[in-house]
């Protein structure tokens, strides 16, 4: 008889991991770890939030039962996310659903799987370069996947011509994912103008777009960040929105997220909705309580909100402060400082990554993507310096 898993292919390491592993092990002093997509302080640490520890303080006092909610999950919790999101009254309002879900991973997983089921012959157009679970998130659906230019290497910018050039080739019915703010790996910012000349091509093709926004309030502010998404919703007929509460309220693993579609009609919301809940019961039954509770906890409680808005505008104003100060440093960094969020993607090639972390103990990923998060205000010349031999100015700079 045949072995049972003899069919399965070995699988490649997560690279991130392994570079977590190679940075402990090295032992190297002023190592610097540029890797890890977490929120870090100026003493390296993630700590967790003054809101949310008092919020589960509120939590560990009066919870009254730890019964399943449901595969909605916390209604409430959705509902405030909701308003933090779209604001309190969107136009769009009456034809909006959504639901918890683990971590923004667990959002866009189910939106994978919901559009499989209504329309499996699309095809989801991600932009290069991306987060790198996105393309697996929508090939393990059954959905097809394609490539289009979202960043010009050479500038370091959003190369739109390019981007709407290779969206030519959709066709209506497929999706278009997006990164709301902050650009995972690049922190390249999308203007207002230029999310205006996608919608309008959303609208022409008949493109449906998937806004995957995991950063609020750590670009350029709770609401400057969610412009572009409410806007874009409100444009077109239908949409659908992932959405991570991890780095905003640094509650990484207790997995707090939520999914929310936005159909052409309140009875197709409602539709949408029963097929968000079946899938989602399939999936993962109940979505976790803990986080979604803390973060309600958090957005309910005016003082409590009031605080954590305190500590975003922080971590906000260091990771920009961090940015303008890398930038200063090279002609060919001049990019990052126009970028918002935690991430980066510097101008070297896999050869100088590897020199770096060999000869400096500098620690990135493959692609040159850092986590701005990782630096300090005294590090930062380091880190110029030893990049320093490998950069050439950005084009047009």
């Amino acid at each position: 008889m045949a072995a049972f898993f003899q069919s399965l292919a070995p699988q490649a390491p997560d690279a991130l991991l392994g570079l977590i592993a190679l940075f402990a092990a090295d032992g190297r002093a002023g190592k610097i770890d540029l890797g890890v997509g977490i929120y870090r302080d100026d003493m390296g640490a993630t700590p967790v939030l003054r809101s949310v520890k008092a919020a589960e303080t509120i939590l560990l006092r009066e919870q009254p039962s730890k019964s399943y909610l449901g595969a909605e999950g916390d209604a409430r919790f959705t509902a405030l996310l909701s308003d933090l999101l779209f604001g309190s009254e969107p136009a769009f309002a009456d034809r909006l659903t959504g639901v918890q879900t683990p971590g923004g991973t667990g959002a866009l997983c189910l939106g994978a799987r919901l559009i499989a089921r209504a329309a499996p012959g699309a095809t989801v157009w991600i932009g290069s370069p991306t987060w790198p679970n996105h393309e697996p998130i929508f090939r393990e659906a059954g959905l097809a996947v394609r490539f289009h230019r979202f960043l010009d290497p050479a500038t370091g910018l959003v190369d739109l011509e390019g981007m709407l050039a290779d969206l030519g080739e959709a066709r209506p019915g497929d999706v278009l994912l997006l990164h709301g703010c902050c650009h995972n790996p690049s922190g390249a910012q999308l203007s207002p103008a230029q999310w205006q000349a996608i919608a309008g091509h959303c609208l022409r093709l008949g493109l449906t777009p998937f806004v995957d926004i995991a950063y609020q309030g750590l670009g350029d502010g709770l609401d400057a960040d969610a412009e572009a998404t409410r806007r874009l919703v409100g444009q077109v007929p239908e949409a659908l929105v992932a959405y991570s509460c991890d780095k905003n309220f640094g509650v990484y693993r207790d997995r707090v997220g939520a999914l929310w579609v936005s159909a052409e009609s309140s009875a197709a919301a409602a539709t949408c909705r029963g097929n968000l809940l079946s899938l989602a019961r399939v999936l993962w039954s109940m979505p976790p309580d803990h986080g979604a509770a803390v973060v309600r906890i958090v957005l309910d409680d005016p003082a409590l909100r009031a605080d954590w808005e305190a500590e975003l505008a922080a971590m906000r104003a260091r990771i920009n402060g961090l940015r303008a100060s890398l930038a200063a440093g090279h002609p060919a960094l001049a990019p990052v400082a126009a970028g918002r969020g935690m991430f980066a993607l510097l101008p070297v090639g896999p050869d100088e990554v590897g020199s770096l972390r060999e000869e400096q103990a500098i620690y990135m990923a493959g692609n040159g993507r850092i986590n701005i998060c990782g630096l300090t205000q005294a590090s930062v010349p380091a880190l110029v310096a030893a990049l320093q031999p490998h950069l050439r100015p950005a084009e047009g700079k």
